[in-house]
């Protein structure tokens, strides 16, 4: 832990740390309004207002670009919102165009400043990639200024751009402009943009902007969590990142700590309880083993349906025959339901027990409930629905099959079953 010794490696910590969290808050309004762009768009426009603020001081004071950069930004906004307003260009290609021109301008206005042959224009650059290492306590003071006033303003209009993010026309309604939270939000947008140029630069702000929040996204429902995990997200990027550059010599801050957002992001993409790929990939292959096991179920009582005999003895082979399957797949799926209990077997035979054949009735009777609803409701022949009935009827609630009963009855669709059985009640 030396290099906490250092005192403008405190510095630059410190100034990370907060920029991290900052941005966290306010990405997690602009993920959620589709503003993802927005903070790219509006970090590449900064970089004119920066090469302005140098031509006219003449010095290089990072209060001066700061303000120079905000200047920039609130244009870019503003030509941003009057774009999409009065013209029928979409707000995608008003930020491509706004980009792309804001930027050219900063590029052609760093080059004009780099041929001046005026001495001190060294380090300009510096704010299109970043350098952290640069940040000294002013430099800080004033990152922890616009962090705070970021995030007291964020949290201080929770319920409104929470409205607004949701339901821009309830939001209306309630008596609040869509327009002036839109502004009010992209504004705060570029103060964070502004801190955040001289650690991470133009370049990779929307990286800090969006990663933390859609990491946060991933692991909840809920915005007032996600906007508190998206910060501690940004923040720890920010120690990371800084602790990273720090052990490391001659390796860049601002992308050490888009990294370390982005090792967040990919761990809670593939490990988030719900969203995460591995929950996913787990529920799919539940859901696959599920259907798989109830067409087994459903193959040997339509057989036994259309025989008129619920003994009837079928093969693995006349099950796989049946349902165009691998017999390998109905191999596995009839030892599971034999150790379920649903299954008898004797030598190459299959039957029903009691408790199978009142298992087979219940899955038989909510998939022609489902096939019945979709017919009659899409007007589509039953050989069309039918794979969809395979997989949707898992989800049907006793609402939803009690609404479909009479249509089954009606239609003389409902399955038999001995008298000597009673059907499995419904789990609620």
């Amino acid at each position: 832990m030396d290099w906490l010794d250092d005192a403008n490696t405190r510095w630059v910590l410190l100034g990370c740390t907060m920029l991290g969290a900052s941005s966290g808050i306010l990405g997690s309004f602009a993920l959620l309004r589709r503003r993802s762009l927005m903070g790219d768009a509006l970090a590449h426009a900064a970089l004119p207002g920066v090469c302005i603020a140098f031509m006219v001081t003449g010095a290089r004071s990072l209060e001066h670009f700061m303000i120079g950069a905000l200047i920039a930004g609130v244009v870019a906004a503003l030509a941003i919102q009057a774009i999409t307003r009065y013209s029928r260009v979409k707000e995608d290609a008003a930020l491509g165009l706004v980009l792309s021109v804001f930027f050219a301008v900063g590029i052609v206005l760093l080059t004009l400043i780099q041929h001046s042959g005026r001495g001190n224009q060294a380090g300009l650059d510096k704010f299109i990639f970043g350098q952290a290492a640069s940040l000294v306590g002013s430099d800080v003071r004033v990152m922890a200024i616009c962090a705070v006033v970021v995030t007291v303003t964020s949290l201080a209009l929770f319920k409104e751009f929470k409205l607004l993010c949701f339901d821009a026309g309830f939001a209306h309604g309630q008596g609040y402009s869509p327009g002036v939270l839109d502004g009010l939000l992209n504004l705060l947008i570029v103060v964070v943009v502004v801190i955040g140029m001289q650690a991470v630069g133009v370049v990779l702000m929307a990286a800090m902007l969006i990663t933390p929040a859609a990491a946060a996204r991933l692991w909840t429902d809920r915005l007032g969590v996600m906007v508190m995990v998206a910060c501690i997200i940004g923040a720890v990027s920010g120690v990371l990142g800084t602790i990273l550059s720090a052990q490391a010599l001659r390796m860049p801050t601002g992308p050490l700590i888009v990294l370390s957002a982005t090792a967040v992001f990919l761990f809670s993409f593939l490990l988030a309880p719900k969203k995460g790929l591995l929950s996913r990939l787990r529920r799919l292959v539940l859901v696959r083993s599920m259907v798989g096991r109830e067409n087994v179920l459903r193959s040997l009582y339509e057989i036994a349906e259309a025989t008129g005999s619920w003994d009837v003895k079928v093969t693995e082979g006349e099950l796989a025959a049946r349902r165009d399957t691998p017999i390998k797949n109905v191999k596995r799926r009839v030892s599971r339901l034999w150790r379920e209990g649903l299954l008898a077997r004797q030598a190459n035979q299959l039957s029903f027990t009691p408790r199978g054949l009142q298992e087979a009735y219940r899955v038989v009777r909510n998939h022609r409930l489902w096939e019945m609803f979709l017919m009659h409701e899409s007007q589509l022949a039953a050989d069309h629905v039918d794979r969809d009935a395979d997989f949707i009827e898992h989800f049907l609630s006793r609402e939803i099959v009690a609404e479909l009963e009479r249509l089954l009855q009606i239609h003389g669709r409902e399955p038999k079953l001995p008298a000597s059985v009673h059907p499995l009640q419904e789990s609620s």
